[in-house]
Order: structure tokens, then C-alpha cells, then sequence
């Protein structure tokens, strides 16, 4: 099975589609899921939806409690807020994909497991999805998505895992930031582990490498770990952050991703 899904994050999205849009026309690369992160009470950006489908893609949701109770998301506080974007999503009708409290499993936010038991993010995501399905929003899928435990700030994925009724696809997020980490090294173990707990489908939904990484080597080696391990694909976080994980300014790194999509993606 031939990879299926290669994803791109741009800042300035989704108040506009022109960041995808652009990455598109200068590299050629055609990306067929668009992601953007929504803060707690941020609607569905239907239009940013729309925009995606109609350029073959699916919009990603990564949807962050930033600051939020997570028990008071498990105990129905926040439920007028996720009925309406339910709604909005019902609404839209077409595929979307739908991620709660990302790294979940890492210490570094405010709903990770430095301030969140397991325990509590299960019971949140189980109501949310619960909720969702309730108001007739069965067009989204939902992404779990964890960080990779190559990370020693990232615990063990297991006791984070909702269930295979609640989950769709499985999502792991790392990054390259030397040129000694193989795809097996920053990935595998967390593949495992996952496959240890479900049969569904893995996408590695976050992922960049720094300059000292060796952007193109690590391209081209995300698209033969996905071949080989056989998942989905991967999402490539295209912006200048605590790191310049962009591949604009490196021709050889935007050939890679070219190369790779025409390569694996047939």
C-alpha cells in the first residue's frame, strides 16, 4: 500500500487560504490535507473547509484547550460551545478531521500530563466524540494525536488512548533536529506502541526537520519510513517557530517533497 496523505501547515491559515495556496504553486507539491490549530471557542472555519476540498485537500482540525479545565470539557461545561461547532461541522458536510488536545502525552501545555491525568483527557475526548456523533456530525474523523516518546518529556502513549470506538486514525508528532536521528530512531518505537494498542491507521501529523537536521535527507527519508512502516503519511510543519523548520528557502528540500509525492503518493 502506497502512502495516501501528505499534509502541510502555513502559518497565517485559516483566516486565509493564500499561504497554502501559495506553498502549492511554488513548489509544486500539492498537498491533500491542509491543517490549521483552533483555540477553545474558535467556530469551525467552514470556509477554510471549503477552500481545501475545493483544492483536492481535507482541512485538519487540531483543536487546542489552551488554558481550559479539561475535567470541566469531561463534565458537559463547555457543551453549548461543542454542540455548535458540531453543528457547523453537520453542516459543512463534507470530510473533516478532527484532533483534540494534541501532545496530550508531553508536558509543555496547559492540558498535557504535567497539569492532565489520563484518566481525565480520555474521559474529555470520549465526551466530545460521544457529543459530536450525537449531533449528527458523522463527517468527522477523529486524529489522536500523541507526541513521540523518542521525546524524554513525553510519557507512554497507553494510558492516553480513548478507545478504538472513539478514534479514527492515530496521529504521532516529532521532528528531526540532528542529522544522527533516523526516521526508525524518532518514530519507531511509538509506532509500536501504537499498533500495540489498535489496528488504525497511523499518520505522522506533525513533523519538520532543522537545517542542522538536513532538511532534504530527512524528506526523503519521512516518505520511506512511511512506505515501509506503512502508514498513511505525514503532515510537514512548514513554519519558522522555536526552529526554522521551512523548506522555502532550501530548493533542495522542496525537490524532495516533489520527488517523494510523485514517488509514493501514484
Amino acid at each position: 500500500m502506497g502512502m495516501s496523505e501528505l499534509g502541510i501547515f502555513e502559518p497565517g491559515v485559516p483566516q486565509s487560504y493564500a499561504p497554502v495556496a501559495g506553498f502549492a504553486a511554488a513548489s509544486g507539491v500539492r498537498p491533500n490535507l491542509d491543517v490549521y490549530y483552533s483555540s477553545w471557542y474558535q467556530p469551525f472555519q467552514a470556509a477554510f473547509a471549503a477552500t481545501a476540498a475545493r483544492h483536492g485537500a481535507v482541512a485538519l482540525v487540531q483543536i487546542s484547550p489552551i488554558g481550559i479545565d479539561v475535567a470541566a470539557i469531561a463534565d458537559g461545561t463547555y457543551d453549548s460551545y461543542l454542540r455548535t461547532y458540531a453543528g457547523a461541522v453537520r453542516a459543512y458536510g463534507s470530510r473533516v478531521i478532527l484532533s483534540f488536545g494534541h501532545e496530550m502525552n508531553a508536558s509543555w501545555y496547559s492540558w498535557g500530563s504535567a497539569h492532565t491525568s489520563p484518566a481525565t483527557f480520555v474521559a474529555a475526548w470520549r465526551h466530545i466524540v460521544t457529543l459530536f456523533r450525537a449531533a449528527g456530525a458523522r463527517n468527522a474523523a477523529w486524529l489522536w494525536t500523541v507526541n513521540v516518546t523518542e521525546s524524554s518529556q513525553a510519557a507512554p502513549i497507553a494510558p492516553w488512548w480513548p478507545g478504538d470506538r472513539y478514534v479514527t486514525w492515530v496521529g504521532l508528532d516529532g521532528y528531526f533536529y540532528g542529522l544522527s536521528q533516523t526516521f526508525d530512531s524518532l518514530f519507531g518505537p511509538t509506532i509500536a506502541a501504537a499498533r500495540a494498542l489498535t489496528r488504525d491507521p497511523v499518520l505522522i501529523a506533525e513533523t519538520g526537520a532543522t537545517p542542522a537536521a538536513g532538511k532534504p535527507a530527512k524528506i526523503a527519508s519521512l516518505f520511506a519510513g512511511v512506505q515501509a512502516w506503512g502508514l498513511l503519511g505525514f503532515v510537514w510543519f512548514n513554519a519558522d517557530t522555536e526552529q526554522d523548520w521551512r523548506v522555502s528557502d532550501d530548493p533542495a528540500a522542496v525537490e524532495a517533497l516533489r520527488t517523494g509525492q510523485a514517488t509514493y503518493m501514484k
